[in-house]
């Protein structure tokens, strides 16, 4: 094993001794040996503690390539000077710009190139101006890779595109003729929310079957189309884009994407909520959507009730939806209802392993604006595979 040479500058006498031995025969336990001592692992802390002591004097190599964090830029250096010199050294790193700037660029590049502009649709001839049907799809996880062989079925960027079309056919053609549709994507829609497949908030490697920009693409195309189905069948249309956290950044600029997208088609409105929180007005019915990332259930019917108390006062009727937990959950808290939605996405590796098992589906309500809730619809898979 190499040895950085700097290292020595910091090393006692007997430090230099191990250093040296460790250099000199490859691995920790064959310097233990040639040093006579009985503690195999010893070579090894005292390569630690010079390395400790070294950036403690402001010296750390190899800490990140370069001295700076993949994706990131240097930016403030301060250093602490005591009697005996520099103490500490603290470095302030920032995102790289020009990699953000870079992968904006091709979500531009993806709408402008083989996505066309969304095409006017013709409304229906009649609609029951009582009714509302909510579509929710949560935890899709579009771009994940399953294996059947671990998970149970098999799970790609075909297979989810062709599931997800066939699902919002059936629910449409079996829900009543509503007025209007809330096309709900509840969160977790994209499996990963960049470049590099890990979860934005803990850097969890994850499976992806494509590249980024190749499931972007794909996002944008199924999202249309559950909009030209909503569209054709509905007078009114609200699209919500709900953040989750595997795809928080994504779901915002995939919401100000659709918001031009269909900017000349009044028919369709989409959330402008930056918060991951969004309520819909039917009737006397408040339609809250939470993802579940970031607040429990319980804690949810407070949550809107303080978040959207104007909501709120104008209904008598309240339900909340969420997904996150990938399996079915209902409860009344107060006579508020959450909803907690399962998904249609097969399980990954990391479900399979963690031994979670529930059944795929995704479910259709229909709200009156006087009695509430009055409907439902479901589909699964097997339904899916039978139809085709």
């Amino acid at each position: 094993m190499k040895i950085d040479p700097e290292l020595y500058s910091y090393c006692t006498d007997r430090q230099r001794e191990v250093l040296e031995a460790y250099e000199e025969h490859g691995t920790g336990p064959a310097a233990a040996e040639a040093l006579g001592g009985t503690d195999r692992t010893y070579p090894d802390k005292v390569l630690r503690d010079v390395r400790k002591k070294a950036a403690r004097e402001g010296y750390a190599p190899g800490h990140f390539q370069d001295g700076v964090a993949p994706g990131y830029l240097m930016g403030k250096v301060t250093v602490q000077r005591g009697p005996g010199g520099v103490e500490r050294v603290w470095e302030r790193q920032s995102p790289d710009q020009t990699r953000a700037l870079e992968a904006l660029r091709e979500v531009v590049e993806g709408i402008q190139s083989d996505i066309e502009p969304a095409p006017r649709v013709k409304a229906p001839a009649v609609a029951n101006s009582d009714l509302c049907n909510l579509f929710t799809f949560t935890d899709y996880h579009l771009g994940m890779l399953a294996w059947h062989r671990e998970g149970g079925q098999d799970w790609d960027l075909q297979i989810a595109e062709s599931t997800l079309r066939k699902a919002m056919a059936a629910m449409v053609s079996q829900s009543p003729i509503a007025h209007t549709a809330v096309v709900n994507i509840q969160g977790d829609f994209l499996h990963t929310d960049g470049l590099t497949p890990v979860t934005p908030g803990h850097g969890h490697v994850l499976d992806a079957d494509s590249r980024f920009p190749k499931i972007r693409k794909a996002a944008i195309r199924l999202i249309r189309e559950l909009c030209r189905m909503a569209l054709e069948t509905h007078m009114e249309v609200h699209l919500i884009l709900a953040e989750g956290n595997h795809d928080q950044d994504s779901m915002g600029w995939l919401a100000d994407s659709f918001a031009v997208l269909y900017e000349d088609e009044p028919r369709l409105t989409v959330n402008d909520s930056n918060l991951p929180f969004y309520v819909v007005e039917w009737g006397e019915t408040m339609i809250g959507v939470h993802h579940g990332h970031k607040v429990k259930n319980e804690q949810l019917p407070l949550l809107f009730a303080a978040q959207y108390a104007q909501a709120w006062g104008r209904t008598r009727r309240r339900e909340i939806h969420c997904g996150h937990r990938h399996h079915r959950d209902e409860k009344e808290y107060n006579g508020v209802t959450v909803v907690q939605h399962p998904t249609l996405a097969a399980r990954d590796a990391y479900a399979a392993r963690g031994g979670w098992i529930a059944d795929r589906a995704a479910q259709a309500i229909t709200y009156h604006k006087r009695y509430g809730q009055v409907g439902r619809v479901m589909v699964c898979p097997e339904m899916l595979e039978e139809a085709a």
